[in-house]
């Protein structure tokens, strides 16, 4: 037996140094083949002579992922399961239980259900716990639990799951999803058309072409295009969609990597749909990847006013590879650079802090970048938007209350507390965020400011000096003092933390479509695109 998983694991071994012997990595080939062969020895060796029974492939697995997680966060490895789960995100349509399920240790809660598909039709609710998947019970299920949602379509599953305290059952029948993306498009008045592109999956393009279409035949002069909230995902769709508003042959992208083939230029390939109508795009902190390659674009171009928060700020571009047993590699080729010359990535995995932790590029070795007229942008930390919105970005305080989803708890607790049935009529008053305060208190939120982490290491310093007596009274006015201001700093974001608020209980009673329609109404980003389009010469000031 011994013999047997030796040559099993030599062969492989020859075959990896073969590979290497005849790539570019042949000026590390020794580096390389040393590596490998000692990494081989210790697993057979563990695998051996550790003193409980190992899993092979759960140790593999635990390896390879800690060893990319010393690169960057995208840089990742995907067993069998996790390939289908990449394909969704990509292909839009899968067959499952039609809600977005945020996964747990112990539970998989619904964030939301989509109107009228399985789990809608089952019953299900944004807040229900599942706590237990046909006989599989979640906290004891060691891989993703989300797995076990789903299925082919026709076949059932029944979950248990706490709602308000009770544990109830349900069974749900699966059946394939069509994840959209573009999930609503609209006239915000007479002449103004408004888009929301949620992915950059296979369909981003065609979706947002027939959406614009659709909106020109009702009216549409002027167009506002929502990338807030979108992730990013495919380039070449990227490319597509900036292709709609600039010509044909246009740059859009280029790509730089250390590998030669992997150095490209992304021009646009088709003959636009409308190169003359104003365009505002709507972005913010959680806009990345593909959506900063056509915003960025565009504002290089300035072909649209950009307008909202500075954009995440993901430069890296990554690439599928196919590995052997059904199994991926997602890996991290090259930067991406929009039409100026700028790259956008934020964050330096290459340079970490002494925790660890990625460093922020600083404002002050931003590099300088010019627009098509002329217009000075900047790289290294995002798309930064023509008009920044301080009601865009969000604070320390409210992105820690997100953090701990206490907005969504809430808007829960609100849900089974509250009727609603319009709404036009829907809007919350200072009673209700009264009661979202007192919500904050009864569910503990701490909120800890980094000068309260640099006090407290200072304070550890002082005590190892023994000085912690001579400034305890002051460090005890310094906390008090903290405490205060972070007091009044929920009051001081009140009206966004009220407008996140709003959107969450929105969708709990008329789902995301409701949503986008109580947008309209009373979105202060969309009222300031409409504000600009108004405007001919303030819409041309922001690009001249």
């Amino acid at each position: 037996m011994r013999k047997l998983l030796q040559k099993r694991l030599i062969i492989p071994l020859l075959a990896l140094l073969l590979f290497f012997s005849g790539t570019a990595f042949k000026s590390d080939f020794f580096e390389i083949a040393k590596q490998i062969e000692i990494f081989t020895t210790l697993f057979k060796e563990l695998n051996m002579n550790y003193v409980d029974e190992t899993n092979p492939g759960d140790l593999m697995d635990t390896a390879i992922k800690s060893m990319l997680n010393d690169l960057d966060p995208y840089t990742n490895y995907y067993n069998e399961q996790d390939v289908e789960a990449s394909r969704i995100n990509n292909a839009g349509d899968y067959t499952g239980i039609g809600a977005n399920v945020l996964t747990l240790k112990d539970k998989l809660v619904i964030i939301e259900p989509y109107k009228d598909y399985a789990a809608d039709k089952a019953g299900l609710k944004a807040g229900d716990e599942i706590i237990k998947v046909d006989n599989v019970v979640v906290a004891d299920f060691k891989d993703d639990a989300g797995n076990l949602l789903q299925g082919a379509a026709g076949t059932g599953v029944t979950v248990t799951y706490i709602r308000q305290g009770k544990t109830q059952t349900a069974t749900i029948q699966r059946e394939a999803v069509d994840i959209h993306a573009v999930p609503h498009y609209s006239m915000v008045n007479d002449n103004i058309g408004y888009v929301v592109l949620r992915k950059f999956n296979e369909k981003a393009s065609s979706e947002t072409i027939s959406a614009i279409r659709a909106l020109k035949n009702q009216g549409a002069e002027k167009l506002i295009l929502d990338l807030r909230g979108n992730p990013g995902g495919l380039l070449r769709e990227a490319v597509n969609v900036t292709n709609i508003f600039v010509p044909k042959n246009q740059l859009v992208v280029t790509t730089k990597s250390k590998v030669k083939k992997y150095n490209k230029t992304y021009y646009t390939q088709k003959n636009p749909i409308d190169t003359e109508i104003p365009v505002v795009v709507l972005i913010d902190g959680s806009s990345a990847s593909a959506s900063e390659i056509v915003s960025g674009a565009l504002q290089d171009l300035d072909r649209a006013v950009v307008i909202g928060a500075r954009s995440f700020g993901k430069g890296l571009v990554q690439r599928p590879k196919k590995l052997t047993y059904g199994t991926q590699m997602k890996i991290t080729i090259s930067r991406y650079y929009t039409p100026s010359g700028r790259c956008i990535q934020s964050l330096d995995y290459w340079n970490r802090d002494e925790n660890g932790k990625a460093t922020r590029v600083k404002q002050e070795n931003y590099n300088a970048f010019k627009t098509k007229k002329g217009r000075t942008v900047y790289d290294g930390g995002g798309v930064q938007p023509d008009l920044e919105l301080d009601a865009t970005k969000l604070s320390p305080i409210t992105k820690a209350i997100i953090n701990e989803n206490l907005i969504f708890k809430y808007a829960t607790q609100y849900y089974y507390s509250n009727q609603l049935t319009d709404l036009k009529t829907f809007s919350l008053n200072d009673s209700d965020y009264n009661d979202f305060k007192n919500f904050l208190n009864v569910n503990n939120f701490s909120f800890e400011t980094e000068t309260e982490k640099a006090f407290a290491n200072a304070l550890s310093v002082a005590k190892e000096e023994k000085l912690n007596g001579v400034i305890n009274t002051d460090y005890a006015g310094l906390i008090s003092s903290l405490n205060q201001y972070k007091s009044k700093a929920i009051d001081d974001n009140k009206t966004q933390l009220l407008s996140l608020l709003s959107d969450e209980i929105v969708k709990r009673y008329f789902y995301r479509e409701g949503l986008y329609t109580y947008y309209i109404a009373n979105n202060f980003e969309i009222q300031k695109g409409v504000e600009i389009l108004k405007n001919p010469s303030n819409y041309l000031g922001y690009l001249n």
